[in-house]
């Protein structure tokens, strides 16, 4: 009996821990399955008729983020066919209303202050990375002041001055680089064209001191910030997750980089200079207080980051869609060879409007891969939509999509073929944005179009319009312009196709690697 006891004893316990396992798994999947009932349940019996419909979802809190998440447009598009322009999804537990088209960017984009904000969306993103009291760690009219003393350094001017230093960065970058020497080989242009934006942004923009960090340190701790802006950060921001561990690193580091850059301006510089740094360096609040060096530190942060990520992806966009196309490519260097002379000489910034040809590529890759898919803002009191029996309420967050209305046939007839042709004097392949009346508004900075009346709108519309649209106008045709001289790109397999997009990141990007076969033009 003792040998019997010893051996069903223990065997005992095991029958009775599975069989403990297997009711907790029962009950884990029956909580689950009532959950989900009751979820469909409540979107099938509960509907509020006074608010947008709700894309269907089987779960609560996951609702439609990752079918959101993999292709936003395709998102759009399929719910817009279903629900029409206005539709509110499940993002990450919360109620997110999308309003398409040209009323829906006028609407969202151009609301006012005591109805939406952006704030309260982005700055769980932006504070960590940029750093305190600048962009949307501050009251929007201390905003638009920020954004009134960057705009200065952001003149004709200046441009005039940035020309050569960019088309320098891109030539000294191409005679040093591995990745092109010798007469033909291959890149990842995707990497290739986030060194070459970092550089000419960083030097134009910030000064020499500045560029000059960025072939030691620098470089290392931007791609460290740049983590912090992950879609998992607007709920994990605060977590102590090494990637934001080392976020935080890299915003005190850098702002220290910075803010000793400033102290040595201040003592050694005698003379005005045209870049940014320099011009908030002398500016003041309109309570007389002058900017201090911590705010210009992160505003410096602030300003390369945006540019870094819209312009680094358009940049890989164009040479991609070039590769894809060498007859466009040709067309360019021809293009150049007939406006500037065979001489080709170094390019100036009365040059650039005078590349049409370059210019309509700009537009086209800006049309299709328009570098923010989803502008967010939080609805701060109930809004009516014009035209339904819809009151938004303040518990939503409202989406407007710029690149839907760019992708749209209404406007854009073949709309997903990259066309730059489309874009000439008499083509028919723009319809609806040449009588477009724009209204002009003042937010603080200056008088600008308040633009949300297009649908053409890569750099978004309204009071947080993009003020450095004319900037990357003038870096991405200069770089674009340098890179033909230089080369013939092409693809690999010899075809149209480009890579996917890669949504992951709140940026559109090229899926990384994207490789291109490379050959250096003949000079002589």
């Amino acid at each position: 009996m003792g040998l019997l006891e010893q051996v069903t004893g223990p065997l005992g316990e095991q029958v009775a821990q599975r069989g403990l396992g297997v009711v907790a798994a029962g009950g884990f999947v029956a909580f689950i399955v009532v959950v989900v009932v009751l979820n469909v349940l409540k979107q099938l019996l509960l509907r509020n008729p006074n608010e947008p419909p709700v894309v269907f979802h089987w779960f609560p809190v996951i609702g439609s983020t990752i079918t959101y998440g993999i292709d936003p447009y395709k998102f759009f598009f399929a719910n817009r066919a279903k629900y029409g322009d206005v539709f509110t999804f499940i993002l990450l537990g919360k109620k997110t209303t999308v309003y398409l088209g040209r009323q829906g960017n006028e609407f969202i984009l151009n609301g006012k202050i005591k109805d939406v904000n952006a704030e309260e969306v982005y700055t769980v993103l932006t504070t960590p990375v940029f750093g305190s009291d600048v962009v949307y760690d501050c009251p929007n009219a201390k905003l638009m002041e920020q954004k009134k003393f960057m705009k200065i350094g952001l003149t004709t001017e200046a441009f005039k001055s940035y020309v050569p230093i960019i088309q320098d960065e891109v030539e000294s970058f191409v005679k040093r680089s591995s990745q092109f020497k010798g007469q033909k080989g291959t890149t990842d242009i995707v990497d290739v064209m986030a060194e070459i934006t970092i550089y000419t942004a960083s030097h134009s923009l910030q000064g020499k001191e500045v560029r000059d960090k960025f072939d030691s340190e620098l470089a290392a701790l931007y791609h460290d910030l740049d983590m912090g802006f992950t879609p998992v950060n607007f709920m994990l921001h605060w977590a102590p997750l090494p990637h934001n561990r080392a976020r935080d690193h890299a915003q005190r580091t850098v702002a220290g980089i910075y803010m000793d850059i400033i102290k040595r301006r201040r003592v050694s510089d005698k003379g005005k200079k045209s870049d940014i740094m320099w011009q908030l360096m002398q500016s003041t609040y309109k309570d007389g207080t002058p900017v201090p060096d911590k705010e210009i530190a992160h505003m410096m942060i602030a300003l390369l980051m945006a540019g870094q990520h819209s312009s680094s992806s358009s940049s890989a966009w164009i040479m991609l869609r070039l590769a894809s196309r060498p007859d466009i490519m040709e067309e360019l260097y021809q293009e150049q060879l007939r406006v500037l002379g065979p001489d080709l000489p170094p390019l100036q910034y009365e040059d650039l409007a005078k590349l049409t040809m370059h210019q309509n590529v700009l537009k086209e890759v800006l049309r299709l891969h328009t570098p923010i898919h989803s502008i967010l803002r939080k609805v701060k009191s109930p809004m009516p939509v014009a035209g339904t029996k819809f009151v938004i309420p303040s518990s939503h967050t409202l989406l407007a999509s710029p690149g839907c209305t760019s992708r749209d046939a209404e406007y854009f007839p073949n709309p997903m073929m990259w066309d730059p042709h489309r874009w000439e004097a008499g083509s028919t392949g723009v319809i609806g944005t040449d009588n477009v009346e724009e209204e002009t508004f003042d937010y603080g900075y200056g008088l600008i179009s308040k633009g949300a009346k297009s649908p053409y709108l890569p750099f978004g519309a309204g009071r947080h319009r993009c003020i450095g649209e004319q900037f990357a106008n003038v870096q991405l045709i200069t770089i674009m312009a340098t890179m033909v001289r230089e080369f013939k790109f092409r693809n690999i397999d010899g075809g149209k196709t480009v890579v996917p997009t890669d949504y992951t990141s709140l940026f559109t990007r090229p899926t990384s690697p994207a490789v291109v076969e490379w050959e250096r033009r003949d000079k002589a």
